[in-house]
């Protein structure tokens, strides 16, 4: 929890004194920092289902999830992908893809809402994270991952995209 406070803090810091028209502003070639956060708030989102699933007990774990080796395995390969160091450039699923016509103005206040869900969620799946509980990525059945592997995700996704957004800022500035 102590991160994810950390990240909303960091956000807020950096983004949170800028206005809607800084925050929408791209040259096409990079996403504007709205986008970024958007693109997070949309990962984030994605999980919810999953664990409001696995609290219900309605969670179908894919099949390939009972193999250990197969969950390490993608587990390690996806945190490795999302390292904030951003040393390997990666499309997203088309599912998590920001708009890129709509202007966000209260984008920082729709992260940090987010950001309390994510805290709630994180809560609940609490006994799931104990369990080593096995879901599938919520952009691809194919991909599984320990519960506890997602929050690690989300946390280096998440500083992987506040370095775009902030090379995006640096760009503003000019």
């Amino acid at each position: 929890m102590g991160q994810i406070d950390s990240i909303t803090k960091l956000v807020q810091d950096l983004f949170g004194q800028l206005t809607p028209e800084q925050l929408n502003e791209t040259d096409g070639a990079h996403w504007s920092i709205a986008q970024n956060l958007e693109h997070l708030i949309l990962i984030n989102s994605s999980y919810f289902p999953i664990i409001d699933q696995l609290k219900q007990n309605t969670y179908k774990r894919p099949f390939h999830g009972r193999f250990q080796f197969i969950v390490q395995f993608l587990g390690d390969f996806v945190k490795k992908s999302v390292e904030p160091s951003r040393q390997k450039k990666m499309k997203t699923f088309p599912v998590w893809e920001p708009k890129k016509a709509i202007q966000l103005n209260n984008v920082i206040e729709q992260f940090k809402a987010n950001h309390e869900n994510l805290k709630r969620y994180v809560e609940l799946a609490t006994p799931f994270i104990q369990n080593k509980t096995v879901i599938h990525s919520p952009a691809s059945k194919v991909i599984v991952y320990e519960l506890d592997t997602v929050f690690e995700i989300i946390i280096q996704h998440e500083l992987r995209h506040i370095e775009q957004a902030k090379e995006q800022l640096q760009r503003i500035l000019k």
